[in-house]
């Protein structure tokens, strides 16, 4: 954890309505990722209201948003046009039925037709649910126990994948030879002799598990692009041999998109890296800002839900609200020059970090593509979740992100978090953003200079 850090500006409403809210919210917040040991000391920024790429706090500062809800805002916050299929959805039918409506196949549909994987989809309402339903989908198809994941990677709540994602290296086992390392407490023990471990990046450790431990294994779960440990992009071919080898061993391969999906392409990062999973788990890009999740993949394991096989259940599941803002979403995603856009803005975003680092002498790497990406502080090649641990400079990032605060750009104050860019960002944004930078870079490098 790095040091607490005094805000500037400071925010003297936000730090009562946090004293108010720890009195009945664990930690003060709603989410672990909001508090203070995921980083927001002395205490997080309370919100006003958000606006297009705008964010304003309750003691009455802007920010450019690089936060985006932590990636649902895709959109923007409050686009007008999600916004109103939503409200007349609910003046016009309703919220929940337990029953099915033309609404859910007409969002459906458009998944369907987006996702190059996907032949049958099914929503949920998180990611954690999406993933945990794809990871019992590939044993009940298979018959199989062992499921393999990959250091770093953040797969949800669920007991099944709450493992190794950010585990302690001295916990953690060898470089070659991962262990499985509890993400927290609770967790029933022997669920860890279901987990394969590998660091990412790795063709030859996964060639080597494939081998050993193939026809055993139900399922290779994987972010496309790492954005739980920061960003870390696949290397050239990486994610092609995953697939080769899942085939060859007739092991389900599982993309977790609840990061990506959307974001890189209408048919994410399956459709911008080119390369087919058998099962997706979706959910931040989908809806413009509201809580969906959605499990897709092909027909053979989906209708597995259809014939009793598997039961998948929820009460708000395909909720009126969430159909509406999937279909309205999509919609605006589909149009023409949306990605050109995105990609556009959030490359100038990237490459303008990676020219201020340069600029002032700061050692950094800049990894991402287009709407995604992160800054890390380092003097050595991040390719996993170990490179990451062992070589990034956190409190050269609490230093970085402080100065920006103050500057008026907002972004998670983790290094292992990420920079998001929205349809509603502006080349004005990253104008002013990049400014920022310019400042912010310099005090960094006074820092890292005094220290």
């Amino acid at each position: 954890m790095p040091p607490p850090v005094a805000l500037d500006p400071a925010l003297p409403r936000s730090a009562d309505l946090f004293a108010r809210a720890s009195r009945s919210l664990p930690g003060g917040v709603g989410s672990s990722a909001r508090g203070v040991r995921a980083g927001w000391t002395p205490y997080p920024p309370f919100v006003a209201s958000g606006d297009g790429a705008r964010l304003t706090d309750v003691d009455g500062h802007e920010y450019v948003d690089y936060l985006l809800g932590l990636g649902p805002m895709l959109l923007g916050h409050r686009h007008p046009e999600v916004t109103e299929a939503v409200v007349r959805a609910i003046r016009d039918r309703g919220t929940v039925f337990g029953l099915p409506y033309d609404l859910e196949a007409e969002a459906a549909e458009k998944v369907v037709a987006a996702v190059p994987s996907v032949e049958m989809v099914r929503f949920a309402n998180s990611g954690s649910e999406a993933v945990g339903t794809a990871v019992r989908l590939a044993r009940a198809a298979t018959g199989r126990p062992l499921i393999l994941r990959f250091e770093g990677m953040y797969h949800g709540w669920m007991d099944t994948v709450y493992w190794s994602n950010h585990p302690g290296l001295q916990a953690a086992g060898p470089d070659s030879h991962p262990v499985p390392v509890a993400a927290g407490a609770g967790l029933a023990p022997g669920i860890e002799a279901s987990l394969v471990i590998l660091q990412w990046n790795d063709v030859a450790a996964l060639e080597t598990a494939m081998a050993e431990y193939g026809d055993r294994i139900a399922a290779v779960i994987t972010e496309p692009m790492m954005l739980n440990t920061g960003c870390i992009m696949p290397l050239p071919g990486y994610l092609a041999r995953m697939r080769e080898l899942t085939t060859r061993h007739g092991v389900v391969l599982i993309f977790d998109e609840v990061i990506t999906g959307f974001r890189l392409a209408l048919g994410g990062a399956q459709a911008y890296f080119g390369v087919t999973p058998d099962l997706t788990a979706m959910a931040k890009g989908i809806a413009g800002g509201f809580p969906v999740a959605a499990i897709g993949g092909r027909r053979e394991l989906m209708e597995l839900m259809a014939d009793g096989r598997y039961s998948h259940s929820g009460t708000y599941n395909s909720n009126v609200v969430a159909m509406a803002a999937v279909s309205a979403t999509l919609d605006v995603l589909a149009r023409p020059g949306t990605y050109e856009g995105l990609f556009s803005r959030g490359n100038r975003l990237l490459d303008g970090l990676r020219s201020v680092a340069a600029a002032n002498g700061v050692a950094a790497e800049v990894q991402g593509a287009g709407p995604v990406g992160q800054l890390w502080f380092t003097d050595a090649p991040i390719r996993t979740y170990r490179d990451a641990a062992r070589h990034v400079r956190a409190e050269r990032f609490t230093t970085w992100w402080q100065a920006m605060l103050a500057r008026g750009v907002l972004f998670h104050p983790s290094q292992f978090e990420n920079l998001f860019v929205s349809t509603a960002h502006t080349d004005a944004d990253v104008d002013q953003t990049l400014e920022a930078a310019s400042a912010a870079m310099a005090a960094v490098a006074d820092a890292a200079t005094a220290s």
